[in-house]
């Protein structure tokens, strides 16, 4: 596959070595890069303060996570995206994969020691369902 290496950001510390990780991968594949976080409700609250009207919703803090993140992976020659997903965390990383016809899901290992082994984690939905190759990266247990 030629499409971007998609990598899931939550604003952790986890995320963002996975997401430096991805960062590398796509430099060394010349790959371009997708920064995706999610959102699992769309809570959507009104506010009015005079004659101003702002719609804030849990998807705006969710993109600005992505776009934090894209800035700070800011390579010259890499095209960096990013958005955000609805959906649990695995589920929308997945469905953003497909979206993009990605050549590549990369994830942090967390969630994946542990208890967290048995009830499942972001990089285990992930590796079981991915369209396409996954990189888990670890960040947790080292």
């Amino acid at each position: 596959m030629t499409g971007p290496i998609v990598v899931g950001v939550d604003g952790s510390e986890t995320a963002h070595h996975a997401a430096l990780e991805a960062r590398n991968l796509a430099v060394a594949l010349g790959a371009p890069l997708h920064v995706v976080s999610a959102f699992d409700t769309d809570r959507t609250e009104v506010i009015h303060s005079g004659s101003d009207t702002w719609i804030v919703s849990d998807a705006d803090s969710t993109v600005a996570t992505a776009k934090k993140v894209a800035a700070d992976l800011a390579t010259p020659g890499l095209t960096i995206t990013y958005g955000a997903a609805r959906g649990k965390p695995a589920e929308a990383i997945i469905a953003e994969a497909e979206r993009m016809g990605a050549r590549m899901i990369v994830v942090g290992n967390r969630g994946m020691q542990g208890i967290g082994r048995f009830l499942g984690s972001v990089a285990n939905s992930v590796a079981h369902s991915a369209p396409c190759d996954v990189h888990i990266v670890k960040t947790v247990g080292s």
